[in-house]
């Protein structure tokens, strides 16, 4: 009896490494992909930062100088080209301090806009 409850005692300290080292294996394994999702992700944030002030470039190139239509052009080639450098400089650890930051200041805004984008997205998915 003694050796058959010692079997079991063995049998079951061996079941549970094997169950350690799948758990460490698969958390290992969920980390490298996230690392890699992220930097994908990071990527794929320079990317637009990078069109946008090539777009920029490009608004300024083909807009007229001056007058009314100049200077609009002028005006969204700025804002796209600062908005292009916000997101190549700050990337998403800071777009999402800076997200953290915003809901901190207007937190009843932000709600706001949480329940009107739910909602919109809810009514999108509905048809």
């Amino acid at each position: 009896m003694s050796h058959l409850k010692d079997k079991a005692t063995e049998e079951a300290s061996a079941l549970s490494m094997k169950g350690r080292d799948a758990i460490s294996t698969a958390a290992a394994k969920t980390r490298d992909v996230a690392s890699s999702t992220l930097q994908m992700a990071e990527g794929a944030v320079d990317t637009v930062g990078g069109e946008m002030k090539s777009l920029a470039s490009s608004i300024r190139e083909k807009a007229p100088v001056g007058g009314m239509f100049g200077n609009a052009a002028s005006g969204v080639a700025n804002t796209l080209e600062s908005g292009g450098a916000y997101l190549q400089e700050r990337n998403l650890h800071g777009l999402g301090g800076d997200a953290t930051n915003l809901i901190r200041r207007y937190p009843l805004q932000a709600l706001l806009l949480g329940l009107g984008v739910g909602f919109l997205v809810g009514r999108i998915v509905r048809r």
